[in-house]
């Protein structure tokens, strides 16, 4: 394994600050949510992308299904097509670039130290070891507060698009806006489980 330059280490440094650039508007989101559906909804043609690189997906891919996996009631991140998303909100935007090529890269940095390999090649055992320290901003590790910063971006960007395509609303079981002729308050089950009830 070759050590990592001083200057890879600046752009890493660089990057999780740069994490906060990783914000969009409801429009924004919408746009690219209509463009992650044509892609899927046409394929036939694999999806090919225009930013990131075919390491960089596969890693997003990972990433995003870890976040949002498989279950009994909706499909994973990726079967709702949120690395084509992602891929298609980075496009024009060279401050979000930025943030998401250190992020990913940081990533991959923190897996070969700790594993000698890669994220995607990693285990899912390490690569789940790896996400539970930059998973919660308590952590009190000050040298992985810009990989803790970069995850949780793209915790919340793997959200909106999960949440904003057919799948995830379906996983909402969202209903609309329904008329309630009598509210009787919270059942006693949900108060139990939130610990407001013993």
């Amino acid at each position: 394994m070759k050590p990592i330059s001083r200057r890879a280490a600046l752009e890493l440094f660089v990057a999780g600050p740069a994490a906060a650039a990783l914000v969009w508007t409801p429009a924004e989101a919408r746009q690219a949510h209509e463009h992650a559906e044509g892609a899927v909804a046409a394929k036939a043609v694999p999806f090919k992308p225009r930013f990131f690189t075919a390491h960089e997906y596969a890693t997003v891919g990972v990433l995003v299904d870890l976040i949002i996996p498989k279950d009994e009631r909706s499909g994973s991140a990726t079967d709702a097509g949120v690395p084509a998303f992602m891929d298609f909100m980075m496009i024009d935007q060279p401050r979000r670039q930025i943030a998401m090529r250190g992020g990913l890269a940081m990533i991959d940095r923190l897996a070969v130290d700790r594993f000698g390999k890669r994220f995607v090649s990693a285990a899912d055992r390490e690569r789940r070891l790896l996400l539970d320290e930059i998973a919660y901003t308590s952590n009190p590790d000050r040298g992985l507060s810009q990989a803790i910063a970069f995850f949780g971006s793209f915790r919340d960007l793997t959200a909106s698009g999960f949440w904003s395509t057919k799948i995830g609303v379906a996983d909402l079981q969202y209903q609309g806006n329904v008329f309630v002729s009598e509210w009787t308050g919270c059942p006693d089950a949900a108060l139990k489980k939130l610990g407001i009830l013993p």
